[in-house]
């Protein structure tokens, strides 16, 4: 019998380039980037400040294009596509997690992460959001406005945004930066219990060795270049 053809990878990149700026204040951010991440797969991306971790992240988020090179995501080649195609990709197949949160502040918990479904067309949309938002410990938060809610609080509501639509790819940008450290735990062991739920590829930026050495695979940037991975 024939053996099946393995998966394609979750993210593929090849030969990725991307300067940011203008003129004489423009910058080559990432060199010549080529990294392949399983399906499933939990990556940690380290490196100094300045090295491009955040933003390779968000080219393979589709928030930033790459000048040269193939960015490939969930079986979709990121660079065909245009802006509203784009932005339908990243609601069907990514969730993001930043440092600094950005919920709508006129919207509830529930609304936060409902919003975002109803616009991907989802029926269900407020049961999914309820449900993500009391995995996450907000069950009776539900109708409070990002001012009413702790930092941690308002992050678990990110991140249950980011887990509601089970995203092929869950990307988290130093997503205890602006949290204590006992928060940061609990923040942490949120999204790694949402990847291993959900199945999900975890591509995690961050300062913290040890945070990393939890991934599967640490990816070490210097400069725009890959310079190790183990």
């Amino acid at each position: 019998m024939k053996a099946p053809s393995p998966l394609p990878p979750a993210i593929a990149l090849s030969g990725v380039n991307l300067s940011l700026g203008q003129r004489a204040a423009r910058v080559h951010i990432l060199k010549d980037i080529t990294l392949n991440i399983g399906n499933g797969e939990a990556i940690g991306l380290v490196g100094p400040s300045g090295s491009g971790k955040s933003t390779l992240l968000m080219v393979m988020a589709g928030l930033e294009r790459a000048d040269t090179g193939t960015v490939t995501v969930a079986g979709e080649t990121l660079n065909t596509l245009d802006e509203d195609a784009l932005a339908r990709f990243r609601g069907r197949n990514v969730g993001i997690v930043f440092q600094s949160f950005h919920l709508i502040p006129t919207m509830t918990a529930l609304e936060n992460v409902a919003v975002p479904l109803e616009l991907a067309g989802d029926p269900d949309a407020n049961e999914r959001a309820r449900a993500e938002l009391t995995s996450v410990g907000l069950g009776q938060r539900l109708d409070h406005y990002p001012t009413q809610l702790s930092g941690g609080e308002q992050q678990r509501v990110a991140v249950a945004r980011a887990l509601a639509p089970n995203p092929a790819i869950l990307v988290a940008d130093e997503p205890t930066g602006n949290l204590d450290e006992d928060t940061g735990k609990q923040i942490i062991e949120l999204l790694f219990n949402g990847h291993r739920k959900h199945g999900t590829t975890l591509v995690l930026v961050t300062h913290d060795n040890s945070l990393a050495a939890r991934c599967g695979r640490t990816v070490r940037l210097r400069s725009g270049h890959i310079e190790t991975m183990s």
